[in-house]
């Protein structure tokens, strides 16, 4: 099923809803562009144009794989970031356990792509959405779904929503990283109540323990740590007071991209409970890295030994105006670049083919459609002139880009990367 729903992707026809492809390949499929190996900068696709590194992408992707499996983590990246069910597949060749989503909507997304296993890493108590996955678990006895709980409410409505279903769903009580912090309960109390409610109803079954740390107030790694241990002691206590009986494994589940260093660091003493332990890692921005705000957090950084991520995006826009020497413009904006954590990093300039650094040219400003450039007394910068932006948060460049170009370092595109936001 996974196969034939990917290999669909190469016929889709390349048209006018691609931003940056050449024009002259309307009406080819994604597969027979493809196998043209068209050059980024010379064959015709139009500015801006978000293209992936090739050699970037895989250097990530591997690197997650073989930190996950060293510590002794099973690995759920994070699909929200990508949406791309070409990349959750190479994820999941590459040892992960399984994906894990945010919202229903991508739950569907990567079951219309194979996926067997999701982690939902939120609430669900949309009563639809619970009816769906009831009824794909239902007829996929191979179909793993575990999702959050935070409430004895949202148990309730839950139960209500699933009542009658043949397999119960799996939850994990979500444990808040702190006052004030996003979802989770707050106390331990708290969780021990939602711990019966969910034990009360046949349609669910209580399987572990998670959140986000990530979501810790004024986050230091002392911080962190001590956020994890509670994390892990909740577990344990869950453990200690039957609420796993029956179960094949227990999970324990926390990480993003900041803080999972740390999370290996606390996941590697938990102690020996009455089930093996399921120590899911979720961290997802990896797979393009950044040039912002990923590569100032990413925990490489603080164990520089365990090797370092690569930012694999490149925003290409071409110089439409310059109207002063302190000035110019180029054609790419909000509509195209991530901007709600850095503005875009000028990067490179490219001109007749030759490749330098945007040497005294900052991005100062994006309107929807261009970005604002500040140019400095030893800027060379031409109308024209193409710049290469870095960008930062992945999360939010790749929902911008239905179809990516993934290019080499020569610029020989040798796939398209499609998005479902």
């Amino acid at each position: 099923m996974a196969g034939e729903a990917l290999a669909r992707l190469a016929e889709e026809r390349v048209d006018h809803r691609f931003k940056g492809l050449p024009p002259d390949a309307d009406g080819l499929t994604v597969g027979e562009l493809a196998a043209q190996r068209r050059n980024l900068f010379t064959d015709g696709f139009t500015t801006p144009v978000l293209a992936l590194s090739a050699e970037h992408l895989e250097h990530n992707l591997a690197l997650m794989a073989r930190y996950a499996s060293r510590h002794g983590l099973a690995f759920a990246p994070h699909g929200k970031t990508s949406m791309a069910p070409q990349l959750f597949h190479r994820q999941v060749e590459r040892g992960a356990w399984g994906i894990t989503l945010a919202v229903p909507h991508q739950v569907r997304v990567a079951r219309a792509f194979g996926v067997r296993r999701i982690f939902l890493a939120n609430e669900l108590v949309d009563a639809a959405a619970l009816r769906w996955i009831a009824a794909e678990l239902a007829v996929d006895p191979d179909f793993r779904f575990i999702c959050y709980v935070d409430s004895v409410r949202g148990a309730e409505q839950m139960a209500a929503a699933l009542h009658g279903s043949p397999r119960p769903v799996d939850v994990v009580v979500e444990l808040a990283a702190g006052d004030g912090a996003r979802t989770g309960a707050r106390t331990e109390a708290e969780c021990a109540a939602i711990a019966d409610a969910v034990a009360a109803v046949p349609a669910l079954r209580l399987v572990g323990v998670a959140g986000y740390e990530g979501e810790v107030p004024q986050a230091t790694l002392e911080r962190v740590h001590a956020w994890l241990r509670r994390l892990v002691a909740l577990a344990a206590d869950f453990d200690k007071a039957g609420r796993f009986q029956g179960l094949d494994e227990i999970v324990v589940s926390a990480g993003g991209s900041a803080w999972f260093d740390a999370v290996a660091d606390v996941f590697a003493e938990v102690p020996e409970l009455t089930a093996p332990v399921l120590k899911l890692l979720r961290s997802g921005a990896y797979v393009s890295h950044d040039d912002g705000h990923y590569r100032k957090l990413t925990p490489f950084t603080r164990v520089p030994e365990e090797g370092a991520l690569e930012p694999a995006f490149r925003l290409w826009a071409q110089v439409v105006s310059r109207p002063s020497p302190e000035q110019a413009f180029v054609n790419a904006g909000k509509r195209d670049a991530a901007y709600d954590l850095d503005l875009p990093f000028a990067q490179v300039v490219r001109r007749d083919g030759v490749e330098r650094p945007a040497t005294g040219i900052e991005v100062t400003a994006l309107s929807d459609q261009h970005a604002w450039l500040r140019t400095a007394p030893e800027a060379d910068l031409e109308v024209g002139d193409w710049l290469g932006m870095g960008l930062s948060h992945p999360c939010t460049s790749f929902d911008k880009w239905q179809l990516i170009p993934v290019a080499e370092a020569d610029g020989t595109v040798v796939e398209y990367i499609r998005t479902f936001f």
